[in-house]
């Protein structure tokens, strides 16, 4: 066995610096209907004009503007109606001077119209012809060929997060078939002789595996897809031997527990003893979430989580998310989750010598949005669950007070 790494607290912009040795993962092809939430490995270009043709934007009537100057409801204009432009289909006839065609939204401009009067403004009579109310000038209500989008430009950059409406961008230009990152496989071991499954009822002294099941839903939610290895023992060659599978089989590794110091800290020697393996952090200043482990075997990596399952939750969200964003590709860390300015509604001490990140909850009252602390020890699940998000008081900060603004990292 080696020695133990030396146990250094580094701070949380250190821990980030170190994620620079990762790669992005490969890229795949995957339909557009599966593209959503997934991260573009390259640049996608505009490969056609949207609209490709002038259409209204919409309904009314396709007119010359000149046609209708003057207009107004005390002194109209008025003009022959000389048909109907088809949805789907393109127009057969002209717009000649003082004519006009019935269009609606969407439909394709007529040769001769410059302009859609809408249909608030008009009046139909019953020989067909059309009462003006309102002038328009040329390229009213129109939609222009390539005012959308245009050809050769480019839509999204590579690092991009596609959105509900970047798909259907997407899916208007035809593009049916998107490149993205791979989303990374992630195996999660919980380790302790006293974890059990969540299915058995625990004994004296043992508690239920709900670290891995917690673990697992924020791999999802960050765009991953969660491989539970189980429950193994505290006993180095079994941690050892899961580690060495794991890594044959994910991008990257979750341990959950046995990453404090103490006689029982098996995880960082069993890491330390895999080929190739370098211990980069062994503990976070931040509160929840000293023990944080961060190592890199074989380009891969493997974050050692604290066993308290709140503190495990919090480094997943505060150091897991941008991991996993690295991983994947994404540009903008941010682009997992957003955050909101509230104003705190009780004084706050910070921890001394760490970032703390406290659990708060959201209340709107009247036009000012309270974030109420939730404070609870760090093995506790349920203060977690009735919070929003977190609130970070700065290293070096004693605490934040009453009615200051903060800023709020939202939970999905």
């Amino acid at each position: 066995m080696k020695p133990l790494t030396f146990f250094r607290l580094q701070t949380r912009e250190e821990v980030l610096a170190h994620y620079r040795k990762f790669s992005p993962l490969g890229q795949e092809e995957v339909h557009l209907l599966a593209a959503a939430g997934r991260i573009t490995a390259v640049p996608i270009v505009v490969p056609e004009d949207v609209p490709p043709f002038p259409r209204a934007a919409m309904d009314g009537y396709a007119v010359r503007a000149q046609d209708t100057f003057g207009a107004s409801p005390g002194l109209p204009q008025y003009l022959e109606i000389k048909g109907d432009v088809a949805m789907g289909r393109a127009p057969t006839q002209e717009v000649g001077p003082g004519e006009a065609l019935r269009l609606p939204t969407g439909g394709m401009l007529p040769s001769g119209a410059d302009a859609v009067v809408m249909v608030e403004y008009t009046a139909e009579h019953p020989n067909l012809t059309l009462e003006v109310r309102r002038a328009v000038a040329p390229g009213e209500n129109i939609l222009q060929p390539g005012e959308d989008v245009r050809q050769g430009e480019t839509l999204l950059e590579a690092g991009h997060r596609l959105r509900p409406q970047d798909i259907g961008l997407l899916a208007a230009l035809g593009i049916i078939s998107i490149a993205v990152h791979r989303q990374p496989s992630v195996a999660i071991i919980s380790s302790g002789d006293e974890i059990v499954p969540v299915s058995q009822t625990p004994g004296p002294a043992q508690v239920r595996d709900s670290n891995a099941h917690l673990a697992a839903a924020q791999v999802k939610e960050n765009g991953g897809t969660p491989l539970v290895w189980g429950i193994i023992p505290d006993d180095h060659q079994a941690l050892k031997n899961a580690l060495a599978g794991a890594l044959q089989e994910a991008d990257l590794i979750l341990v959950s527990g046995g990453s404090s110091v103490g006689a029982r800290d098996l995880t960082i020697q069993a890491i330390e003893d895999l080929p190739g393996a370098d211990v980069l952090v062994h503990g976070v200043a931040i509160r929840p979430g000293k023990p944080t482990i961060l190592a890199e075997v074989g380009g891969k990596p493997l974050l050692g989580l604290p066993g308290h399952p709140a503190s495990a939750a919090v480094v997943m969200h505060v150091l897991g998310r941008p991991l996993m964003a690295r991983l994947t590709g994404l540009a903008d860390p941010g682009g997992w989750g957003g955050t909101v300015t509230a104003k705190l509604s009780r004084n706050l001490s910070g921890a001394s010598g760490r970032e703390d990140f406290v659990r708060v909850s959201l209340r709107q009252e009247g036009d000012t949005l309270w974030a109420d602390p939730i404070l609870g020890p760090s093995g506790l699940l349920s203060p977690l669950v009735k919070s929003h998000g977190l609130v970070m008081i700065p290293l070096g900060v004693e605490g934040l007070n009453r009615d200051e603004t903060v800023m709020v990292q939202l939970f999905e």
